[in-house]
């Protein structure tokens, strides 16, 4: 059997030319008992983009606590859905709606337990991998077409469940190494928004120095 020509590799979607809007989405769950715990990695490092560009957080439709930022003219809407971690797909669709940007051009952020701490990966599209928020957000979108950011916190110690787990703190020595990583996947998110996600993959992949 004779194949037909190969057909071309998709082309990696073009940075986003000034003027764009891009939606990047923490998750977590809210309230001040959650605020350090490692299922709030996705706030944690949304709150550091905020805080590199002097934004500040205020709540909107949705029950979504939302700020804005501009990166090289291209304006960036940061979210931090108010609603429980697996409820989180409603409010960030609604908010793509309610500023009219595609699923292509919103960044979800999460803590992910395949990863040890201190590692992070960004891809567009894939499964949720366990994450039932990633799962509620690809499920209110009806597509995978979007970049996640997963910031690895490893894995549980034997004896301890998952759940026990990302709802604790962080410890002391990755307490202390947190603002570190939190601006380095800040830094990534940035470079996302303004030169695309190869760059932004070969900024946050690339060995620490």
């Amino acid at each position: 059997m004779t194949s037909g020509p190969t057909p071309p590799a998709a082309a990696e979607p073009r940075p986003s030319a000034a003027g764009t809007t891009w939606v990047v989405a923490g998750l977590g769950n809210p309230g001040p008992w959650f605020r350090r715990t490692r299922h709030n990695a996705g706030f944690l490092v949304v709150d550091r983009l905020a805080e590199r560009h002097g934004a500040r957080f205020r709540l909107r439709g949705l029950g979504t606590r939302v700020a804005e930022i501009e990166v090289e003219g291209r304006r960036v809407v940061l979210a931090k859905p108010q609603w429980f971690i697996n409820l989180s797909g409603r409010p960030v669709a609604g908010l793509l709606r309610r500023h009219g940007v595609p699923a292509e051009r919103l960044l979800v952020v999460q803590d992910d337990l395949d990863f040890p701490f201190g590692a992070g990966r960004l891809k567009r599209g894939g499964g949720p991998g366990g994450h039932n928020g990633a799962r509620s957000v690809t499920k209110a979108l009806g597509t995978r077409d979007y970049v996640r950011l997963r910031f690895g916190v490893g894995r549980p110690p034997k004896g301890q469940t998952v759940g026990n787990f990302v709802l604790q703190e962080f410890s002391a020595d990755e307490q202390a190494g947190l603002p570190v990583l939190l601006d380095r996947c800040a830094e990534a998110a940035e470079t996302l928004v303004v030169r695309g996600l190869n760059r932004a993959q070969d900024a946050l992949h690339a060995p620490a120095v």
